[in-house]
């Protein structure tokens, strides 16, 4: 990436800047987002605080709302927005490119990720946040027009990896997380790109945010001679319950398509209804991003019924469903954290925080079959260097378990639904073919 950019001055002081202006607009935005977000959870839960029977008509409402503006206004910017990261990465056409990582959608997908908080749902910021990196750096990057269409995909994994590091404060996780599930492959031409995106924003959202641990300092261990069956246990739970999870929101949301086409608010009407009532049911631990009860439950300061995290998974696929846009990161860390509270029953003599950590670890990982990023993601976000081993055992065991229920990893599953719905251009052709090749073959 360096020698490239020296072969094109002077335009490439001109490209430098652009990039590293656009890195620390990426930890802005984030930073903004984090607050944002946190503030729309907490006027739901005051909602509540009044009465727990509004949500049965404020979460449908909203979700409603946010469905028909999402329809209207920003197509493309509903759910998670990482799998239109991973589609962009495989389109060579840059007009079916833009309109999944424009300027508008980075917009739409701040407002209504903030508007399905502020319903209730059970959703996150952090899979937003990678779409809004990601749709930033690239948006930047056109602006400036790089030269080589391979800068383009380095845009779009290094504002995806910011936006993981920016979101969790754990920069090393973005980087994995670009190179295992976005890109699956690490290309020498991109990776300065990518760590100099990561360092950017990381170090733009420490000095609005400060240097905060996301579940905060755990200070948790097992002991070898006690800790093998709980890795297995949880490793083999999590992945089951996170291979499910999965598998029932791909086949769920493939399910819904042709209908949402038609009653787009009718669905989100019934899925708004269905999470308030999941809500009441679990005294209101169901609803939102789940981070207040993760983080207790990791710090021993709160305690959860053992039907929390399958109540939890429930509400997070049918917030999936209902069309309006957020992310599954943190609730599926509130789930893993349940499930693991609640194996811990079954493991008197060892840490609860341990059990916690490592149920975490396990469903995220089924969930997002990236075993790597897993065990690292969980390291940095508690400072916990003590369970490394055990993270990382559990987390390759999830891993494989999740496999023999799901197969295809969730993002990519839901990648290819948008590439296969996606508008095909007229002027996509093989004529056009030569010309990527050659961008690919540039030094």
């Amino acid at each position: 990436m360096q020698s490239t950019l020296g072969r094109l001055a002077p335009d490439g002081w001109r490209i430098r800047l652009i990039f590293w202006v656009g890195a620390v607009l990426v930890g802005l935005v984030a930073s903004f987002f984090a607050r944002a977000a946190d503030y729309a959870d907490q006027l739901f839960h005051q909602l509540v605080a009044i009465s727990p029977l509004l949500p049965l008509v404020v979460t449908p409402g909203l979700i409603m709302l946010a469905a028909w503006i999402t329809q209207r206004w920003f197509p493309g910017a509903e759910g998670s927005g990482i799998p239109q990261c991973i589609a962009a990465l495989d389109i060579h056409e840059e007009s079916v490119r833009a309109r999944m990582l424009s300027w508008r959608i980075a917009f739409g997908k701040i407002v209504l990720t903030l508007l399905g908080l502020l319903s209730g749902a059970s959703i996150g910021r952090e899979g937003p946040t990678v779409h809004i990196g990601a749709a930033l750096l690239f948006s930047l990057g056109r602006l400036g027009r790089f030269p080589f269409h391979y800068m383009d995909r380095g845009m779009i994994l290094a504002g995806g990896a910011a936006g993981i590091a920016a979101a969790f404060n754990t920069p090393l996780a973005g980087i994995l997380f670009a190179i295992e599930e976005m890109s699956r492959s690490f290309e020498e031409r991109t990776s300065g790109t990518l760590i100099t995106a990561v360092l950017l924003a990381g170090v733009t959202s420490i000095a609005l945010l400060g240097n905060y641990t996301y579940l905060g300092i755990v200070p948790a261990n097992v002991s070898v001679r006690t800790g093998l069956l709980p890795v297995l246990v949880c490793g083999i739970s999590g992945g089951l319950l996170g291979g499910l999870f999965s598998s029932l929101l791909i086949r769920g949301q493939r399910w819904l398509r042709p209908i949402y086409k038609r009653r787009a608010l009718t669905v989100a009407g019934i899925c708004g209804l269905a999470i308030a009532l999941i809500g009441l049911a679990s005294g209101g631990l169901t609803y939102g991003s789940g981070y207040d009860a993760a983080r207790g439950l990791v710090q021993g300061t709160r305690a959860v019924d053992d039907s929390f995290p399958y109540l939890k998974l429930l509400a997070t696929a049918i917030s999936y469903w209902s069309g309006i846009p957020g992310g599954i990161f943190a609730p599926s860390l509130a789930t893993g954290a349940g499930l693991g509270a609640h194996l811990a029953h079954w493991f008197p003599h060892t840490e609860l925080a341990a059990m916690v950590l490592l149920g975490t670890v396990a469903y995220f990982a089924g969930v997002v079959q990236t075993p790597i990023t897993a065990f690292v993601i969980v390291m940095e976000m508690t400072h916990n260097n003590d369970l490394l081993i055990p993270l990382m055992a559990t987390a390759f065991i999830a891993y494989g378990t999740s496999r023999l229920v799901c197969p295809k990893p969730i993002y990519r599953a839901l990648a290819e639904d948008f590439l296969n719905a996606s508008p095909k251009p007229a002027s996509t052709s093989k004529a056009a073919e030569p010309a990527t090749a050659s961008d690919a073959k540039a030094p």
